[in-house]
């Protein structure tokens, strides 16, 4: 007697997490084409001819300066939604994602990835509606998920303690994904601004900027602050993310205080070592993941639960910004 053997059946599993970057890279393509096709504008432009957006009346020097800041608004929005981007997706992956909404976030800065590389790319002094509408998005999304954090770590036994806030949710993670939403904002307003006097919200811009920036190193400082006083500073390198930043900061508080134009040294290179602080961050992040058990070669394992290496670059996006402030302060573009 013949033995009948069952049939094989081979079935293709496509992990959730491939589904999820698939989605996330899709709806990133799509905001970049409906953004709109980016504008080149020639920032040596010196007068004589038309303005190059219809409508408006630009000076010359000043269209040049607040579209160069108003990339580099872009630019610190791009860094700081692939922090998010990154940094999410690994702190939810290891959540399980136990919380539909723990999928938003993901989502959410793919796209204010897509609108803000999109906006560096263009320096034409006129704003986007859609770059606009899909950054405050981004705000009142990290806004929302800091609700959700403060929520998760308040029902826990014990509520608001250390211990709870070391090892819940991390409650200040979300508001990174605000911030690359308010800078994506502020790039668009820039664009919109009279470049002879650019204003945001009533204010003039360069000194409010530069404020609110300072704010945005100083929250930032207290979150690697808490996380660094969990891991106990044991690398004494973990106390110039709480040290550095507070200093930059108040560099850039004084430089909105003084007259407009006034040399601004300092501060600017306060931003740029904060930005270099950010960028390092991750190779000494990555000597941490080295150091766990199994080092690099048990990576699945150690790149879940060892120091985050998508989370210094942020303090590089909130110094691009300082930068942006400082170069409507000082009414010149620069570069480093």
């Amino acid at each position: 007697m013949k033995r009948r053997v069952a049939p094989v059946r081979v079935e293709a599993a496509v992990h959730p997490v491939a589904v999820l970057a698939a989605v996330a890279a899709g709806a990133g393509l799509l905001t970049w084409f409906a953004s709109g096709r980016s504008k080149r504008l020639d920032l040596a432009f010196t007068g004589g001819d038309a303005p190059p957006s219809e409508g408006r009346s630009y000076a010359p020097r000043g269209s040049a300066v607040t579209a160069s800041a108003a990339q580099r608004l872009n630019h610190a929005s791009s860094m700081l939604a692939a922090s998010v981007l990154f940094d999410s997706g690994l702190e939810h992956y290891r959540g399980q994602f136990f919380n539909r909404a723990m999928y938003t976030p993901i989502i959410v800065s793919s796209v204010t990835l897509a609108a803000s590389l999109h906006g560096a790319g263009d320096t034409d002094p006129g704003s986007s509606r859609v770059r606009h509408g899909v950054q405050a998005l981004a705000g009142l999304t990290g806004l929302i998920g800091f609700g959700f954090h403060a929520y998760n770590v308040g029902k826990r036994e014990g509520g608001y303690s250390f211990q709870n806030l070391f090892y819940s949710a991390p409650i200040g993670a979300p508001m990174a994904l605000t911030l690359a939403g308010i800078l994506g904002v502020v790039a668009e307003r820039v664009r919109d601004a009279d470049a002879e006097a650019p204003r945001l919200a009533g204010l003039p811009a360069g000194p409010a900027l530069a404020l609110a920036t300072a704010g945005m190193l100083a929250g930032t400082t207290l979150e690697a602050g808490l996380l660094h006083f969990r891991g106990a500073f044991q690398n004494p390198a973990m106390y110039i993310p709480v040290s550095l930043p507070p200093l930059a900061a108040a560099l850039l508080a004084r430089a909105a205080a003084k007259p407009a134009g006034a040399s601004q040294a300092s501060a600017k290179w306060g931003m740029w070592a904060v930005s270099a602080m950010g960028v390092g961050g991750v190779a000494f992040h990555a000597y941490g993941v080295a150091r766990m058990m199994g080092g690099w070669g048990n990576w699945r394992q150690n790149l879940i639960d060892g120091p985050p290496l998508p989370a210094p670059p942020s303090f590089s996006g909130v110094a691009l910004g300082g930068l942006a402030a400082l170069e409507l302060l000082e009414h010149r573009s620069f570069r480093f």
